[in-house]
């Protein structure tokens, strides 16, 4: 019977873990296993997981460790991750310094070198002397070009458990951040560009299982369009837990701001209104923070000032990870997480209704201004809310206009391939590569006379963006393709 040949991934833990007391970093690292147990199980059932207390280890069939690692490498709470080799019953330090030599052969060819080791377990010899004796070892029987202890062109990294070698071939570094689930649950105001997305990422990262809300000021396409950039960053970042994204209409609440609200404070009372109708779907949820995107003096409604006058709304705490960045930081960042292009294809709708916008406001005049708004629209909208998982949107956006989806191809279809990455689908008949992030322009260039049929990886993306192209434009033919 032929067994599975399996890999060995260590993941070692964000430091900030590592230096908490006894019990809560005991409860972060049980945290960082369970969510695993969730990721893994995704990937694949065959997947094993052990916990220690201060590292986890993975053991993964060699199809799976592409899908694994990238996983891994998303992770909060994970600082690092080394591949290894793994041998057991390593009993002394011939059988040790053998098996390494003839593993990193080909790797110190031509090399100068030098072995680190870490030993956990009762051994007769020490690091220093695995070190020296694998060394040495190495050094004569490979074709090594000598031992460099300072500046070595390979380190080579042992770990002995008890009885068990571990060899590391790889190394990548992690996340870094808490596991997500320890530090509590956050409402984070989206709107789909560059500033909200890093800010929802951060709150990801640090350990905050981080909901979504989102204020519809542009319709039908632009909440699909957000939607998506959520859908994206629960699925890369945080989908070892489900969270919530709440759509609340905002189109009367604007009309009522253009009917009551100076031109100069219309920017702040929007702003101050979201977080009003934020904070009372945050007590829905049990929630006692939000999170914004602001970042200080961006943009007129972001001095400290006005800011301030924003707070007022809200007796929620409001985190803002984003304000003393500057733009070019967060649109790397941007590109560095794969939110960049959702974030360059998002219309800002908040800026349309800044007129002449005041930049140091007033706290008397924004208490007139606050009183002659009709609150009750507000309410109405709150009301009027929708709450769904992230991870049911793709469900929910094909339930409302189902988009069809086409196994084979036939006579005047045109596939076009929406992958961001340049490899190109490979069919008979016509095939178009427009990545997602151009394909709203580009559609707009392409013939009426032909049917389209969307291509991606799972049929996520395709299912979001025909449903955008239908909604923006009704004659166009537009299907998603599932070979």
């Amino acid at each position: 019977m032929q067994t599975t040949k399996r890999q060995k991934l260590i993941l070692k833990l964000f430091p900030e873990i590592m230096v908490k007391g006894s019990s809560a970093k005991k409860q972060m690292v049980q945290q960082l296993y369970s969510n695993l147990q969730v990721l893994m199980g995704m990937i694949d059932s065959d997947i094993a997981i052990k916990k220690f207390s201060d590292k986890i280890e993975i053991v993964a069939p060699v199809t799976q460790v592409d899908a694994v690692r990238e996983t891994l490498r998303n992770t909060p709470g994970i600082e690092q991750i080394l591949e290894a080799l793994q041998f057991d019953k390593m009993e002394s330090l011939d059988q040790i310094k053998a098996k390494v030599a003839e593993i990193v052969a080909p790797i110190v060819a031509g090399k100068r070198f030098v072995v680190r080791a870490k030993r956990t377990g009762s051994h007769p010899f020490n690091s220093s002397e695995i070190e020296r004796v694998v060394g040495g070892y190495t050094l004569a029987h490979t074709d090594a070009a000598g031992v460099d202890l300072h500046h070595p062109d390979v380190t080579v990294r042992i770990e002995l458990v008890n009885n068990q070698l571990n060899i590391i071939t790889e190394k990548y570094p992690g996340l870094g951040g808490f596991p997500i689930g320890t530090q509590g649950d956050i409402l984070s105001l989206m709107s789909g560009g560059f500033d909200s997305t890093i800010a929802s990422y951060l709150t990801m990262k640090r350990g905050i299982k981080t909901h979504f809300i989102f204020f519809n000021l542009g319709g039908a396409a632009h909440e699909i369009g957000v939607k998506q950039v959520a859908l994206y960053l629960w699925n890369k970042f945080g989908a070892s837990h489900r969270v919530k994204f709440v759509t609340i209409p905002f189109d009367e609440v604007i009309e009522e701001i253009f009917r009551s609200t100076a031109e100069t404070y219309m920017g702040v009372t929007l702003k101050r209104l979201m977080l009003m109708a934020s904070e009372k779907i945050a007590d829905e949820m049990g929630i006692d923070a939000l999170v914004t995107g602001e970042s200080v003096a961006q943009v007129s409604s972001q001095t400290l000032r006005n800011l301030a006058l924003i707070d007022q709304a809200t007796s929620k705490l409001v985190l803002r990870p984003l304000a003393t960045m500057n733009k070019p930081e967060i649109i790397a960042m941007a590109q560095q997480i794969g939110t960049k292009h959702f974030a360059e294809n998002m219309p800002e709708y908040c800026g349309v209704i800044s007129k002449n916008p005041i930049t140091h406001g007033s706290f008397k005049r924004m208490e007139k201004e606050a009183k002659r708004f009709d609150y009750s629209v507000l309410d109405k909208a709150v009301e009027n809310a929708k709450s769904i998982y992230v991870d049911e949107i793709i469900d929910d956006i094909t339930q409302a206009a189902p988009v069809e989806i086409v196994k084979e191809l036939h006579e005047n279809s045109v596939v076009i391939d929406i992958r961001p990455e340049e490899s190109c689908i490979e069919v008979e008949g016509e095939v178009l590569k427009i990545p997602f992030h151009k394909l709203k322009t580009a559609f707009k260039t392409l013939p009426r006379n032909k049917k389209y049929l969307l291509y991606c990886e799972k049929g996520i993306m395709s299912q979001l963006h025909a449903q955008y192209l239908r909604d923006t434009d009704a004659s166009a033919d537009v299907k998603v393709y599932r070979p």
